[in-house]
């Protein structure tokens, strides 16, 4: 499957959700393995107004968003989370964030994946990883 997708189709598939779109998810990088997720910044991420930092809800979702899709290649779809686990190295200042999810075992039932979120300069300001449900769907 992983010579059937693409870029452009992963960018079709995960702009397909209104809340991705709210995200201003853009694909800059898919491989078999991988997937590099970029997210447009918005006002309303901010947590704490006298700091402007980014909600850790929205860090957490990319994490969640980035290992999840880091296996799009191979499976063509997104799986339902088991478990997720983020851990938060710094605040998240205002702008666009960048999500880097790849694939740790790629398993017949589950599958286990992590992802790191950047911020504009390049720093880290979350990563983690979770558990996904990847057996086929039921008939």
């Amino acid at each position: 499957m992983s010579d059937e997708i693409t870029i452009e189709t992963v960018q079709a598939l995960i702009t397909r959700g209104p809340y991705h779109q709210w995200l201003g998810l853009k694909v800059v990088g898919l491989t078999d393995e991988s997937i590099e997720i970029k997210a447009t910044w918005r006002e309303e991420w901010v947590v704490n107004p006298d700091r402007r930092y980014t909600h850790g809800g929205v860090l957490a979702a990319l994490v969640d968003l980035a290992a999840d899709w880091a296996m799009v290649k191979k499976s063509g779809r997104p799986f339902p989370t088991v478990d997720l686990r983020v851990d938060y190295h710094r605040a998240a200042p205002p702008g666009d964030l960048t999500a880097k999810g790849t694939v740790i075992r790629a398993g017949r039932q589950f599958s286990t994946c992590e992802a790191q979120v950047f911020d504009g300069e390049g720093k880290l300001v979350a990563s983690g990883r979770g558990t996904y449900y990847t057996a086929p769907p039921e008939k």
